[in-house]
């Protein structure tokens, strides 16, 4: 069985792949001081309360956060018997290399996002992933990465605007009633909401009017089913993008 971990900023997913599916997929809040020991106790507890009686014999991982893959590469050298694959690093292979600048360092989890996204939907994309930040990827024909534009996350701005403003309360992203709020909460809400809407339609609109061509949206992460409330933003909604894309990394190294 193959262990995929997407470690994001905020959150950390583990799932486990049997080839044809995700038999159980978990999530833990990133924190770089967990050992590969609380990592193992953890998994091992969820696997025997859900009665997952399988032995993982290959690891692959994307972590947007370096200090955390050392315990993960402990993790699986200790307990799983195996060197795990770490998208990003010269040993692990992507179907099509990126195209960017010389030196340039792409995000993990972006690079995987594309793989899974040629893979489901062929090339010419623009996949918007709702994260800690808000990403915008561009997928060119032959499943290349691009490049794109990375905006303040949702949270990311509410939280900032929480701070920066003492009278400003914490809010809940939500779809308002109307766009004109007649509290302040509800000027919040209304402000992100609609102000987000703008900002991904904007964004996608322009990378269409660069590239010239007709290009399919695919929206991944936690909030994008609530955005598309709003407006028809995505053509399409991809639950499990990033985890998908893993698994087709690791087939392609698995087959070269």
């Amino acid at each position: 069985m193959l262990l995929t971990i997407d470690c994001g900023n905020t959150n950390t997913v583990f799932a486990i792949w049997d080839g044809a599916a995700f038999i159980a997929t978990w999530r833990a809040s990133t924190e770089h001081q967990r050992t590969a020991d609380q990592y193992y106790v953890w998994l091992r507890t969820l696997m025997d309360v859900e009665k997952i009686n399988v032995e993982i014999t290959e690891v692959i991982i994307s972590s947007t956060v370096p200090r955390v893959v050392f315990n993960l590469r402990v993790l699986s050298d200790r307990y799983f018997n195996c060197r795990p694959m770490v998208v990003g690093k010269p040993d692990c292979k992507l179907p099509v290399e990126p195209r960017v600048d010389e030196g340039t360092q792409v995000g993990p989890d972006r690079l995987v996002n594309t793989v899974a996204g040629f893979d489901l939907h062929g090339g010419d994309l623009i996949i918007v992933d709702f994260g800690t930040a808000t990403t915008f990827d561009v997928v060119d024909h032959d499943g290349a990465y691009i490049g794109g534009a990375i905006a303040p996350g949702v949270n990311l701005s509410l939280e900032a605007l929480h701070q920066a403003a003492a009278a400003l309360p914490h809010v809940d992203v939500t779809v308002p009633d109307q766009v004109i709020g007649t509290n302040t909460v509800a000027c919040m809400q209304s402000g992100v909401f609609w102000g987000y809407v703008g900002l991904i339609n904007g964004i996608c609109t322009k990378i269409k009017d660069d590239r010239d061509r007709p290009m399919k949206v695919v929206s991944t992460g936690g909030l994008a089913p609530l955005f598309q409330q709003g407006h028809a933003l995505f053509d399409v909604f991809e639950d499990d993008l990033t985890m998908h894309g893993l698994t087709v990394i690791h087939r392609y190294n698995k087959e070269k």
